[in-house]
């Protein structure tokens, strides 16, 4: 009878696939992937009870209708739920474990549930033309568990069944789609790539001061590469080639441990780009998937690998991926299929955290368990790279002894302490004016200086110090009220000026977008107060390459026209200055210091209360998912008139919002916040001609220095004939 009933009809030539044939290949596959952390009999179980419910005789009429290969059924337009059917036969016939495998076959299609909906899900009773099997003898090994491990096991389960379900289920409905999927080149091969490429440099490098210390973090991260999976950290003061040096660990780690990826999550767009860049000249582009929300697909203009790599964003089964920490972590406490299947591809495998210290401490308690859980139970090795290293084991203490946790037992420094880099690759000293200042008393100071950088903590700063500027040379704006084309074609032509021959002037005011992960070189930098990771950032962009002796970062204060917004930044500024005179604040243990500072001013590391939604058998997964969100965004994205943006905009008006041309608009957008987009109507600005989206399409509103304007002058002028 099974190899009757039908589990999917390809309508091309209405062959049959039927459910025997699928819950077969689904288990083999999910075996496959559950056997990576020790769990092979779960999976094949999953694969087997998870499409039980198609054997309901309405659900059979349903399929045949829908695709039309029976018209006797063509009126029937709706089939019965079936994916509970198989987490009810798995309750009753494994008990034991039926916590375990139950969430992600009742969710396959819908998502993980709260539990309550799950409860009510699975009270429904086995359909009685659905039959029962003979239990499937298991003898499944668990490891020690902490609390917060239960989740994630669950819902990597989850991922290694929706992953083979929809695999199995390509396989048969589309099999010229199979073969652009992952990649035949091992990380075996890619080291070598690398370490060629990395020779080439050192034959054609100089030998200054910085070679040889960039030659040193390589030797070390070699070396220190042949031990066990676990925490790493490389902490390398900005120009030291932490970068490169960080792949290179990875890759030698992997094949030693017999590691399957290298996830590279990175804070910013700006760094992701250029890293992502980078390591596509060295390995190809086929062998580095970049994954995030500004990539064009479009760009890519082989047709077969727009295709593999689209394909590849699906379940991350490729050697390198780049990504975001937004995707990485909201992707490992969602509990939609499409975000969670690509978890499965993270076990065994090396996660490398760039710019560590920007982890947002209202996630960090949740964040560094997900951490501890996927290094204890699926295999991973981590590594920390960053000029300004957090503290992330031990106890994390906050505001009172109730807000602290117990976070990584050691995290392995692969730089020595006694190598000094933060001593040998000094470029910059600091120097703090205590006094506060007004806009115009900066705007002088800048205006002494034919080549600076002033970074500032607002758009608002940013915006009163450049138009206080002398207009002599060349003076720039950069702000995130410009859009993404405007400020990557901004930074082009700062880093042109910065090479060129005649030393022009310039002077650029920029918000921290600047800050982190930008090549960019000045002698002078300023930077108005904040915490001491951000004012080191900072003072990264300035003599980066060691050129100029030993130039200056000035720190700076604006208290003569306002304080420091509430929140994050006058906690980490307010830390900094509870730190007290330090003798080397490029010194590591001044950071560790500043750290401890800022962690006791924190009066939640789970704001969201992941604890409470999470870390209990009754697992709470679409609140929880709901609520983590890295990025508190308040905002509404609004296309902007900007350099041949209303050429697209007439496209997208004629066309519709395809996934292309949204994709191409995005770069001409602006994210503005709620009240300024009020005011924005208010004063007719905002076009709306599709729902939810967004456009100010008069050239008033945008100014070709400083991005979106809101001044009424502007609206005053767009009215003159």
């Amino acid at each position: 009878m099974e190899s009757n009933i039908i589990s999917h009809i390809r309508q091309l030539d209405m062959k049959i696939q039927s459910n025997d044939e699928h819950q077969r290949g689904v288990a083999a596959l999910a075996e496959r992937y559950t056997a990576q952390f020790g769990m092979g009999d779960l999976g094949r179980l999953m694969g087997f009870l998870h499409d039980k419910g198609k054997e309901q005789t309405d659900w059979q009429k349903y399929i045949q209708g829908v695709t039309g290969f029976n018209a006797d059924y063509a009126n029937v337009k709706t089939g019965p739920h079936h994916a509970y059917v198989g987490a009810v036969i798995a309750q009753k016939q494994y008990p034991q474990i039926a916590p375990l495998i139950a969430q992600p076959i009742a969710g396959h299609h819908r998502g993980l549930y709260d539990y309550s909906d799950y409860d009510e899900e699975t009270r429904q009773g086995i359909p009685h033309d659905v039959s029962i099997d003979e239990p499937i003898p298991i003898h499944p090994t668990f490891p020690k568990m902490k609390p917060y491990d239960l989740h994630h096991l669950v819902r990597m389960l989850f991922s290694c069944l929706v992953d083979a379900d929809s695999l199995d289920t390509e396989s048969f409905m589309n099999p010229e789609q199979v073969r652009l999927r992952g990649s035949q080149t091992s990380l075996q091969q890619l080291l070598v790539l690398l370490q060629k490429h990395l020779e080439s440099i050192k034959a054609n490098a100089p030998d200054t001061v910085v070679n040889r210390i960039r030659n040193y973090v390589q030797e070390q991260c070699v070396k220190e590469s042949q031990g066990e999976k676990g925490f790493y950290s490389l902490t390398v003061p900005t120009g030291g080639g932490k970068t490169l040096a960080s792949v290179l660990w990875a890759l030698h780690h992997a094949v030693k441990n017999q590691l399957q990826h290298i996830i590279i999550a990175i804070p910013y767009t700006s760094i992701i780009v250029q890293t992502a860049s980078t390591l596509k000249q060295i390995f190809g582009e086929d062998n580095v998937l970049e994954h995030h929300s500004n990539v064009n697909p479009e760009d890519i203009k082989d047709k077969e690998l727009r295709e593999r790599l689209q394909l590849a964003t699906e379940n991350w089964d490729y050697p390198i991926i780049v990504t975001t920490n937004v995707q990485l972590f909201e992707s490992l406490f969602s509990n939609k299929r499409s975000d969670c299947r690509k978890l499965h591809n993270i076990v065994k495998s090396v996660i490398i955290l760039d710019e560590v210290q920007t982890l947002p401490l209202g996630f960090y308690k949740p964040i560094v368990h997900t951490l501890d859980s996927l290094q204890r139970i699926f295999g991973t090795s981590v590594l920390f790279t960053t000029a300004s290293q957090p503290v992330l084991t031990g106890r994390i203490d906050g505001t009172n002894p109730a807000v602290g946790f117990d976070a990584l037992q050691s995290v392995h420094e692969i730089i020595p302490a006694e190598a000094n880099l933060h001593d040998k690759l000094r470029r910059v000293e600091l120097k703090f004016n205590r006094n506060a200042c007004t806009y115009d008393e900066i705007a002088a100071e800048l205006a002494k200086h034919q080549r600076v950088l002033c970074i500032v903590n607002t758009r608002k700063d940013a915006k009163e110090l450049y138009e206080r500027l002398p207009k002599e040379g060349i003076c720039l704006h950069l702000s995130r009220m410009m859009c993404p084309a405007h400020v990557s074609a901004t930074i082009e032509r700062i880093k042109q000026v910065l090479k060129d021959a005649g030393n022009r002037p310039i002077r650029v005011i920029a918000t921290q977008l600047i800050e982190a992960g930008v090549d960019i070189d000045f002698p002078v930098v300023y930077r108005q107060e904040a915490g001491l990771d951000s004012i080191l950032q900072a003072a990264g962009r300035c003599n980066r390459e060691g050129k100029s002796g030993i130039c200056t970062t000035y720190v700076f204060s604006l208290g003569k026209e306002h304080p420091l917004p509430p929140g994050y930044i006058s906690q980490s500024n307010n830390a900094r200055l509870n730190m007290g005179e330090q003798h080397d604040w490029f010194a590591p243990e001044a950071m560790t210091n500043y750290f401890h500072q800022l962690h006791c001013r924190i009066d939640n590391f789970d704001k969201e209360q992941m604890q409470n939604l999470l870390y209990k058998p009754e697992c709470e997964f679409e609140e929880a998912a709901n609520r983590f969100r890295l990025i508190d965004d308040q905002t509404k994205s609004v296309i902007i008139n900007w350099n041949g943006s209303m050429d697209l905009y007439g496209q997208f008006l004629s066309q519709g919002p395809t996934y292309s041309i949204m994709k191409k608009l995005a770069q001409y957008s602006v994210n503005v916040r709620e009240r300024d987009f009020k005011k924005l109507q208010g004063m007719g600005a905002i076009e709306e001609p599709f729902e939810n989206i967004y456009a100010i399409t008069k050239p008033a509103f945008y100014k070709a220095d400083t991005g979106l304007s809101m001044d009424n002058q502007w609206i005053e002028e767009t009215y003159i004939i």
